[in-house]
């Protein structure tokens, strides 16, 4: 599978690649207990494609993954960009659509209010006839512009091209094929519209022999149910939040292959007990909106991340530069590594943005964050250094935390033990929990909004 990687990276000139992979018999996804065809796919594919308006993209804001995927599809088929939003939320919608005149929006449901021009999609549960050819799609087509989550600040775009999509799947589907011995099916927690969740549940059941969950199944007991409706051997696809909540949920969940998580670290102990809990290895994937997926590691296990074949890394002084046969140029990356094992492994040190420096001391804002969590009775939080300077000039470090049944002076008490106070939050709020977005992360501008009062 590694060669393959070089293969498809002298390809990206402009050559035509397949949309899809695999005999037309193969399952795509599972819908209702059942599996989709591949040919059933191109035909619903070719049927919305055919009720497309012209136009040079549209927002996909399907919730059901099969509808997304027939979508996502019929959009490329059509030469339109599918814009996927930082989240579904009306406003992010509008931000993205006027940033694109003359685009739309497609999604499965019946929307109120809905944006501009939507466009309802039909029934997918209607008889329809099967494709018998699969569309090849120019390497250098754009075919998403992806945006950013809003944690470090506005979202910005990320074009992404078929070729990058074809490239990035080979190191996903590589990582995965070695750590699990063989094929697999998979269920996902995590919406497609995510550069996560569309690489692990929209391009691996397109670009490898792999079916995925129609549903985003969200409480542990839909985790369970969808799981026992695939055959195995599975995988499960989730965020570090989501996983905490179904290893504490006391669920039993079918037989599993493996984890995948990404989009928010994930801590060594909950790592271990996930492992220890339902027997299956949980691997976590590092990359960006920006670069894709590009690394991995067993974290109960290893610190170290493992690059993908074709990858190379190179330390800047204020972050990394990455080149992968995904990029059409290396891009720089906020994260500082440390590099070993000949280049072919890296270990995370922190963010240039993470790093701090107040009244002469220095603190990594992670390591901060650890310590946060680690005071027994804190279920949920995250401290953040402020965008304006106080009087003395100082950015200070505010916090907002979901402790049921402690006060801001119990926690301001524990983090004096933990940390040096000129690193205390001021000011810190105690909230009924924090406004993550559907793949766990805090959008930034939330975070200020609940901290303001008082500043």
């Amino acid at each position: 599978m590694s060669s393959n990687v070089h293969e498809i990276t002298g390809r990206l000139a402009g050559a035509p690649l397949p949309l899809l992979v695999g005999a037309l018999s193969r399952p795509v996804a599972w819908r209702d207990g059942r599996p989709v065809s591949a040919a059933t796919f191109l035909g619903h594919v070719r049927r919305v494609a055919s009720l497309l308006p012209d136009a040079d993209s549209a927002v996909n804001l399907c919730e059901d993954r099969y509808a997304f995927l027939v979508a996502f599809a019929a959009l490329i088929v059509r030469g339109q960009a599918n814009l996927l939003p930082p989240s579904r939320a009306p406003h992010a919608v509008d931000e993205v659509m006027a940033g694109h005149p003359g685009s739309y929006a497609i999604g499965e449901l019946a929307l109120a209010p809905a944006p501009a021009g939507y466009l309802r999609m039909p029934s997918l549960d209607d008889e329809v006839a099967p494709g018998d050819a699969v569309p090849t799609i120019p390497a250098d087509t754009v075919v998403a512009i992806g945006y950013t989550s809003g944690s470090t600040g506005r979202p910005k775009p990320n074009v992404k091209t078929w070729g990058a999509f074809v490239a990035s799947n080979a190191g996903n589907a590589d990582m995965l094929g070695r750590a699990i011995g063989g094929s697999f099916d998979l269920v996902a927690t995590v919406p497609p519209q995510h550069m996560y969740g569309m690489e692990m549940s929209v391009l691996m059941p397109l670009l490898s022999e792999v079916s995925v969950h129609a549903g985003r199944p969200f409480f542990p007991a839909d985790v369970a149910a969808a799981l026992g409706t695939m055959p195995e051997p599975r995988v499960l696809v989730i965020t570090p939040v989501h996983l905490r909540a179904i290893v504490e949920s006391g669920v039993v969940l079918p037989t599993l292959a493996a984890f995948v998580s990404a989009t928010a670290p994930m801590p060594v102990e909950l790592a271990a007990a996930a492992e220890q809990r339902f027997g299956a290895p949980l691997y976590e994937v590092f990359g960006s909106t920006e670069t894709c997926v590009f690394a991995s590691r067993r974290t109960s296990v290893e610190e170290d991340w493992a690059l993908y074949d074709g990858v190379t890394l190179h330390p800047q002084p204020d972050g990394t530069l990455v080149d992968a046969p995904q990029l059409a140029e290396p891009i720089a990356l906020a994260d500082i590594v440390t590099l070993h094992d000949e280049g072919r492994r890296f270990r995370l040190r922190g963010r240039n943005t993470d790093l701090l420096e107040i009244a002469g001391k220095r603190a990594s804002l992670g390591d901060l964050n650890r310590r946060l969590l680690a005071i027994d009775g804190v279920r949920d939080g995250v401290l953040f250094q402020l965008d304006e300077s106080d009087a003395s000039g100082v950015r200070r470090i505010a916090g907002l935390v979901v402790a049921p049944g402690m006060s801001e002076q119990a926690v301001l008490s524990a983090l004096r033990q933990a940390m040096d106070p000129v690193f205390l939050p001021r000011p810190l709020r105690m909230v009924d929990a924090l406004p993550r977005n559907e793949t766990g992360k805090l959008p930034r501008g939330e975070l200020l909004a609940l901290v303001s009062p008082g500043l």
